[in-house]
């Protein structure tokens, strides 16, 4: 493929970053630290991506990839500068705690449990020489507990977080949900506890160490469906596309697909009824509210499924609209990319230097999205700028004699 061309020009290129005086350091990996370091390069601040010698392991989960690197890499590190620092040598670990004394606001990181103590990476180590950093621990299981010192991954929080138990359909295998959702929910939730911090710095001129974690993300995702199995007692089972306590509210297949109609309350579910010809349901007295339809939703997806199923998508799209009912067809991811709303958001950006497109930050400042300013950095690309001069005083200094 070509490079993207450049966007044309736009009151969003002279769009005014909230965080373009912030350094970031992101000593992390993988998908959460580089999607938290992401959205906060988005929002304009000098992120600065520390890398092994052989790379982040993203850069080689693929295919597909893009312009030598994956695209789940450029996907996550766009507007960011890349240094390689091997953190097993010792004076490259010094020079890379002095950049940071020098001109790092904050450090986000997700490497092994412990790794960052051992090399005195750690926020304790690193806040007794600046006080005024911000320090960001993004861990798997959290900082206490037996399983504090585990490392952990996407797949594996949201079967431990319980979201795998309640996703699928009753009867069949638990589904993970394909996006990466604890990891990126736990970048958001780092940006989140970062800006919070960074405020309260304003106040009293003092940083902060904040922790989250996969764990807590995934047990937080679950906060609705945890309330339920609290009062009830039971872990609920699996309801496919639809919901525990609302009825009807799950998808249908149709003669070309499948369309999602959302009529869950009682007013809405009139609607349905003499939107489908059946008004009498609306009086029925397995159909007449919400517990009740709950508690005969068996009955009523048989009843709905078989009309469903014989119209195409768009033909009920147009009912349902009409009728006033919420609704959505199930599209493909690229139906989705190719959608005239998605477009009419400016959601698709250019990379400068990169043949793919992104999906950009879902943010708007006074109708503007920020544009990406850079494509995910080639391999060390920033060493010899932001690192080697650190690393030549230190040397100087080391060669003198006392």
């Amino acid at each position: 493929m070509e490079p993207c061309e450049q966007p044309p020009h736009s009151a969003a290129d002279t769009l005014e970053l909230p965080y373009r005086d912030l350094t970031v350091l992101e000593l992390g990996h993988s998908v959460a630290a580089p999607f938290a370091g992401q959205i906060l390069a988005d929002l304009g601040a000098r992120v600065v991506k520390v890398e092994k010698p052989s790379g982040d392991d993203a850069r080689g989960w693929g295919p597909p990839f893009i312009d030598e690197t994956s695209a789940i890499f450029q996907a996550l590190n766009r507007n960011k500068q890349s240094i390689i620092c091997s953190l097993r040598d010792a004076d490259q670990v010094d020079a890379l705690i002095h950049f940071i004394d020098a001109e790092v606001d904050v450090v986000i990181q997700n490497l092994r449990p412990g790794q960052v103590d051992d090399l005195g990476l750690d926020a304790k180590s690193l806040r007794a020489r600046k006080a005024s950093l911000v320090y960001c621990n993004m861990g798997a299981f959290g900082s206490k507990g037996p399983l504090k010192d585990r490392p952990g991954y996407d797949p594996l929080m949201q079967a431990f977080g319980g979201i795998m138990s309640t996703t699928g359909e009753e009867g069949r295998p638990s589904v993970r949900v394909a996006s990466s959702i604890v990891d990126m929910g736990t970048g958001m939730w780092a940006v989140i506890a970062i800006l919070s911090a960074l405020q309260s710095r304003v106040a009293t001129g003092q940083g902060s160490l904040v922790d989250v974690s996969l764990f807590e993300t995934s047990a937080t995702w679950m906060s609705i469906i945890a309330a339920q199995a609290s009062v009830t007692g039971i872990s609920p089972g699996r309801y496919g596309s639809g919901a525990a306590s609302i009825v009807p509210y799950k998808a249908y297949t149709t003669t070309d697909g499948e369309v999602v109609v959302a009529a869950g309350s009682d007013s809405l579910f009139r609607k349905l009824a003499v939107a489908l010809s059946r008004a009498e349901w609306a009086d029925d007295k397995r159909f007449c509210d919400n517990p009740a339809r709950v508690l005969h939703q068996a009955e009523l997806y048989g009843l709905l499924d078989p009309i469903f199923a014989t119209k195409s998508t768009s033909e009920w799209m147009a009912s349902m609209e009409a009728a006033g009912i919420p609704a959505a067809p199930v599209n493909t991811v690229m139906q989705m990319l190719e959608h005239p709303q998605t477009a009419a958001l400016g959601l698709i950006q250019t990379l400068p230097g990169c043949s793919m497109p992104v999906l950009g930050l879902p943010i708007s400042y006074d109708g503007h999205r920020p544009v990406p300013r850079s494509a995910s950095p080639v391999l060390g690309a920033d060493t010899s700028s932001i690192l080697d001069p650190y690393l030549s005083i230190l040397q100087v200094r080391n060669n003198v004699p006392s």
